[in-house]
């Protein structure tokens, strides 16, 4: 019998029940003859697998279905382009929310069902964000509106990057019984919220805490945690709480407040906040008091170490406004969204514990008073993509270019300087070569005629297109960076083995000696994504180069060690729940000094990765870091 037509294919499974019609509206073309080979692989595996119960439950536990994983067949790339352009200007006539459990679905294969027992019981124990939260808090759009793609496009996006959302996908469905009207279905697929964290060492040293990510699907986030350690000669008992309520109804404000109570640090603080969550979004800001105490290692360039009690009062408010620039109709600007946004923000430091402060000493601890404003230039849109940061959820890499130039004036206690910053940075993808991104920075405080706590930056981030083999997909990404410091207080430096956020950019080994005013890291990882799942969590091989050069302003910078570290290892992450991608790795640093050993083996967590974006946020001092 001859195929049916795909269409005609839908609308018989629609009427026989097999398919739910709000969820089977996109079909996706036919995955690559690689792919197909591969599901016909692990089909005929499956079914011999299947015929006893030991290596039924063996293949649940370890394979995912090739041919269930959007990340396989491409669809995320076929929607590159707008798929709600066909119907703008249509009127919204009703919105339909649907939110899938946990595990096993996903919003691009509502029918697949979960692979084995854990998953089963992971959804059946969740609550799900509530209907009405997801209407009321999440949406940019409402009933009655008129169409506009590009507002669907953010509004999917948005849902993606909150952290209660595992996945998210919009769709538009034309009413045949009326003419230009469209109903929209919103699919939602949450992360499981509830984590417990702790650790035991004894009846007189543990900790215990709770984080749940999603307060009875509120969205709201409660996190608390307990430690003991009877031992401890300075403070036995510990224990830090938050709280946080993203996007209050329709103003997407989000409220924070915080209370850490440890050995080392003291905070109370409280912050409501919104950022240019689209590029349409015209208003952002932000306003929070913070009382902080502190007990702090200050390091000498002459390597003496002593411990600094330090105790402030901070305040920090900021309001920024954008305009829309070469005004484009929505859906036809291919390049992005253009804005010049300008703002403004005055933050406050009072010291009431502090170590001496003079012209030469501890100049960083002084009151002051900032106030700076920004202008700047920002044009972005997004590319959806997968397997880059994450291991399967979709992902928005941002596409643009953004300008920021930043000035103002520190009313600060040792005499009143000004400050001047120049950011540039850029991003895009270069056919058939894969991303790239680079950043410039400069700024710093001018007084006197001579410049204070500047910085010069450099940061170039690059990544391939998704090499497909037979073990998986691959990807390389590669990594530099360059800072120098340029007249930086006595007790300031930076490290080598100073982490920004990415996932290998720096050497990973602490030692004194990687410290200094320059710093120079280049590194290049290469990560496989297998097919292999072990009871939900997907299996990554990677193996990574880093080098770098660190030194003071008085020494000479290339003449220094190029200090190096190569190793390899695997990851495991489960995309449906909340903590970090678990990495285990060996690692070989065959020149730093004081390594006890060449050789490192760590069993650690992986904070997810943040593209860098081309969204301007509050006016800043460029970060020495």
């Amino acid at each position: 019998m001859a195929p049916l037509p795909l269409e005609k294919f839908r609308k018989q499974a629609i009427r026989a029940g097999a398919i739910d019609s709000s969820m089977a509206l996109n079909i996706t073309a036919l995955s690559p003859k690689s792919n197909q080979r591969d599901s016909v692989f692990y089909t005929r595996l499956k079914t011999r697998m299947y015929k006893h119960r030991l290596t039924h439950q063996l293949y649940d536990a370890v394979f995912q279905d090739v041919y269930n994983s959007h990340s396989q067949t491409g669809e995320v790339s076929t929607l590159a382009v707008n798929p709600f352009s066909a119907f703008k200007g249509q009127t919204i006539g009703a919105i339909y929310i649907r939110r899938l459990g946990v595990f096993g679905r996903s919003v691009y294969d509502t029918l697949r069902q979960s692979g084995n027992r854990f998953e089963k019981l992971g959804s059946q124990l969740h609550t799900n964000t509530k209907e009405y939260v997801i209407r009321h808090s999440y949406l940019l759009f409402k009933v009655g509106d008129a169409l506009d793609p590009i507002v669907l496009q953010d509004n999917e996006r948005l849902l993606r990057t909150t952290s209660i959302f595992h996945d998210a996908r919009i769709q538009a469905v034309a009413r045949p019984s009326e003419e230009f009207v469209v109903d929209i279905y919103v699919i939602t697929q949450d992360v499981w919220s509830l984590l417990p964290t702790g650790g035991f060492g004894g009846f007189d040293n543990f900790s215990v805490g709770l984080q749940q990510l999603n307060f009875r699907g509120l969205g709201h986030q409660v996190s608390a945690q307990l430690a003991y350690s009877g031992s401890d000669p300075r403070q036995t008992l510990e224990y830090e709480a938050h709280y946080k309520i993203p996007f209050i109804g329709k103003t997407f404000l989000t409220a924070q407040a915080d209370g850490v109570y440890l050995r080392d640090l003291k905070q109370a603080s409280v912050k409501l906040y919104r950022p240019f969550i689209t590029p349409d979004t015209k208003y952002a800001g932000s306003f929070e008091l913070n009382h902080t105490q502190l007990n702090t290692q200050v390091i000498t360039r002459l390597d003496s170490v002593i411990r600094v009690p330090i105790g402030y009062y901070y305040s920090d408010l900021w309001l920024g406004r954008s305009f829309r620039l070469f005004y484009k109709p929505s859906g036809t600007d291919t390049k992005g969204r253009s804005r010049l946004i300008v703002a403004l923000r005055n933050t406050n430091y009072a010291y009431v514990q502090r170590p001496t402060v003079t012209a030469d000493t501890n100049q960083a601890y002084q009151n002051n008073r900032t106030t700076l404003v920004s202008l700047g230039y920002s044009r972005r849109k997004y590319v959806r993509d997968v397997l880059i940061y994450g291991f399967g959820r979709t992902e928005d890499v941002p596409v643009g270019v953004s300008l920021i130039a930043t000035g103002g004036v520190d009313y600060a206690e040792l005499g009143q300087r000004l400050y001047t910053g120049l950011s540039f940075a850029q991003g895009n993808y270069v056919p058939h070569l894969g991303y790239l991104y680079s950043l410039v920075s400069i700024g710093g405080f001018h007084r006197r005629q001579r410049i204070e706590q500047g910085v010069f930056s450099l940061e170039t981030n690059y990544f391939s297109p998704l090499l497909l083999n037979r073990w998986g997909n691959l990807r390389h990404f590669l990594t530099g960076r360059y800072t120098a410091g340029i007249g930086r207080f006595n007790n300031e430096y930076i490290s080598l083995n100073t982490s920004s956020g990415n996932q290998n950019d720096a050497i990973s080994v602490a030692s004194d000696a990687l410290r200094g005013t320059h710093r120079l890291f280049l590194g290049y990882e290469n990560i496989l994504f297998t097919r292999v799942s072990v009871v939900g969590f997907r299996v990554a091989l990677l193996s990574f180069v880093s080098v770098g050069l660190v030194s003071f302003a008085d020494r000479s910078f290339l003449a220094g060690p190029l200090y190096q570290g190569y190793g390899l290892g695997f990851r495991l992450r489960n995309e449906n729940l909340t903590f970090n991608s678990i990495q285990i790795r060996l690692a070989y640093y065959p020149n730093i000094p004081g390594n006890a050993t060449p050789f490192r083996q760590a069993f650690e967590a992986v904070p997810s990765v943040r593209f860098r974006d081309f969204d301007l946020p509050a006016p800043q001092i460029i970060a020495y870091q």
